[in-house]
């Protein structure tokens, strides 16, 4: 069974690695634009409020201006603060970030954000050691991981879809590549984990086909925001293959949660009692698999709906009937990610299951033997 097994995954692996080096954007071919505005590290060492014009009512509450020590020692005076929706909140002692303006008279600096870097790596240790306590070498290996998915996402996927390269390809290679990698690094070569690769590959191409028949039937662009608009129109990106390919790879990040505990249950429940058999395994890792799904379902529909609550509050807000809400382009983007996403899970849990009870009892038979 781990020669079967193999015999399927090894290709996998030696064609996404093939498909990598093929999509791998050259530095030529990159895009990269330079921000408009350098931006400078300072601290707040003076605050300098006042009273708001009569004429910006209601659209700033923070007027006035700020003295900023920079890195380097030099004090910039009289720098603007800003109180728009979204502006930095500063007080004496913050760490900020400045961006500086040429005027006819000089130059002028305003305060456009705050410094969060060592904010971020304190999170960064705290999360790094709470894992590790708890899951040991398993925890470790997990951070190498996550590690290995953010160099996939930031130097494959994001780069290669810049350089024009199309979006679902690069979101089928990338995701191939990430899953093979942290699936075995985390778990392990082992059996359970090779089930769980076959599993997750078959559950990733079902998803893969419902969400393309779905995106093309309901005729959703893609660009739903600013942020969507911008990357169509700067760099040329096909965004209905954005959409899909972002369908893929947040599907993926659930997926192998579902596969890798249904081959763990079936290993475990197979080591238990060996007397079990094959439909044994099946059924009783099953009963495990619907509670999972129960559960992941909720959660994949908060996450969709927590990551872009601010736009969901505007399109509830301006739509007067719960049909407009629901037909609206954008719910019914999230939507569309939420149920194909959800499909794709509860087809993982049976698939995963009857593989890695057919390998697991042979293996188990084979050892009797």
């Amino acid at each position: 069974m781990r020669l079967v097994a193999l015999a399927i995954v090894t290709p996998l692996a030696l064609a996404t690695l093939v498909a990598l080096v093929w999509l791998w954007p050259s530095g030529a071919s990159r895009v990269v634009q330079e921000p408009a505005l350098a931006e400078i590290p300072g601290r707040v060492v003076a605050l300098d409020p006042q009273e708001c014009a009569e004429e910006f009512a209601g659209q700033t509450w923070d007027c006035g201006t700020a003295t900023v020590e920079l890195a380097d020692g030099q004090v910039i005076e009289d720098v603007e603060l800003a109180g728009g929706a979204g502006a930095a909140e500063v007080s004496v002692g913050d760490d900020v970030v400045l961006i500086s303006t040429e005027y006819p008279d000089g130059i002028g600096y305003t305060i456009v954000d705050h410094q969060r870097g060592n904010q971020l790596w304190l999170l960064a240790i705290v999360f790094t050691l709470a894992l590790i306590a708890f899951g040991r070498w398993r925890g470790v290996t997990a951070l190498v991981g996550l590690a290995v998915t953010f160099l996939i996402l930031l130097f494959f996927i994001a780069p290669a879809i810049i350089a024009g390269e199309p979006p679902l390809l690069v979101a089928i290679v990338g995701s191939s590549a990430i899953m093979l990698a942290v699936l075995y690094l985390t778990h392990g070569f082992t059996l359970a984990t090779t089930v769980a690769v076959l599993g997750t590959l078959l559950s990733f191409v079902l998803t893969g086909l419902l969400a393309a028949i779905t995106v093309s039937a309901m005729h959703l662009t893609g660009v739903t925001d600013d942020a969507a608009m911008a990357v169509a129109v700067i760099h040329q990106v096909d965004m209905p293959g954005l959409l899909l390919a972002g369908i893929i790879i947040g599907s993926l990040g659930v997926l192998d949660d579902v596969t890798i505990t249904q081959a763990a249950t079936v290993s475990e429940l197979a080591r238990a009692n060996p007397q079990l058999r094959t439909r044994d395994l099946y059924l009783a890792a099953n009963r495990v698999g619907r509670s999972h799904i129960a559960s992941v379902v909720n959660t994949i529909i908060l996450a969709y709906a927590g990551a872009s609550l601010p736009f969901l509050i505007l399109v509830v807000a301006e739509n007067p009937s719960l049909g407009a809400i629901v037909s609206s382009q954008f719910v019914a983007q999230e939507i569309v990610r939420s149920a194909v996403a959800t499909i794709g899970l509860i087809a993982a849990v049976p698939i995963t299951t009857i593989l890695a009870a057919v390998a697991l009892r042979h293996r188990g038979e084979a050892r009797s033997a």
